[in-house]
């Protein structure tokens, strides 16, 4: 009785990688009595670094019902709400009217954190049921290269830990420096440059300087998101 060959119908499976042998009984009535190389490889070990992350199954919360921003600028109460509102389901977020004790428009990091952080504390303080207070405070830092942006944000808690985060570093441009240098907050300087008015409650200067790629608001998520990290994996600053 002669031979014969046959072609496979699987002529781009030339071998099957099988993580798990038990499979391999499986595989081969599947087959139909074509011969399919089978090799077998061991699972990959567990990553050690991603395993100091939450399993994607594990959800992240925060125990708030209230959450006071210092501000009623809607970018500013609607990037802490982007935020925290998936973090904590029903929590209500209450912008207030409160002094940032720092000039009007801040130079340098350290005064651009004072003023987020006074922000923070005065709006916990107007809100005596809120069990954190955001502040978040756009600044100028005079550096190498000329003026560039910076923001902060602060969330602070009754008799708990305080976040801190930021900054948002863009260049800007010499025409809006200038008018900065002269007196001029950012936002004004901006609104002069493009022609506009209150583009600080709207894309901001980010938003505008880079075509709408990123926003003001999204911008404020990141470091509102930052701040934020001592209230969920506090574990590090133990």
């Amino acid at each position: 009785m002669g031979s014969r060959t046959e072609r496979s119908p699987f002529p781009l499976f030339h071998v099957l990688v099988l993580a798990d042998p038990a499979r391999r009984p499986q595989l081969e009535r599947m087959s139909d009595g074509y011969v399919i190389p089978v090799v077998e490889v061991p699972l990959a070990a567990p990553d050690p670094i991603t395993e100091l992350l939450p399993a994607a199954s594990a959800q992240l919360s925060l125990d708030v019902r209230l959450v006071a921003v210092g501000s009623l600028n809607p970018v500013k109460v609607g990037a802490v709400r982007a935020v925290v509102v998936p973090l904590a389901p029903g929590v209500a977020v209450t912008g207030v009217l409160v002094p940032s004790e720092v000039p009007s428009q801040p130079w340098g990091d350290e005064e651009t954190i004072r003023g987020a952080r006074a922000r923070a504390l005065g709006a916990l303080a107007k809100l005596p049921d809120a069990e954190l207070g955001v502040g978040i405070e756009g600044g100028v830092v005079d550096g190498e290269g000329g003026l560039r942006t910076c923001a902060w944000a602060v969330v602070a808690s009754r008799g708990g830990p305080e976040g801190v985060g930021g900054s948002l570093a863009l260049r800007l441009p010499a025409e809006v420096a200038a008018l900065v240098r002269a007196g001029q907050e950012l936002g004004e300087a901006m609104d002069a440059h493009v022609g506009a008015s209150n583009t600080k409650q709207g894309p901001g200067a980010v938003g505008l300087l880079t075509a709408g790629l990123i926003d003001r608001q999204r911008a404020y998520e990141t470091i509102v998101t930052y701040a934020l990290a001592p209230f969920l994996a506090g574990e590090h600053w133990r």
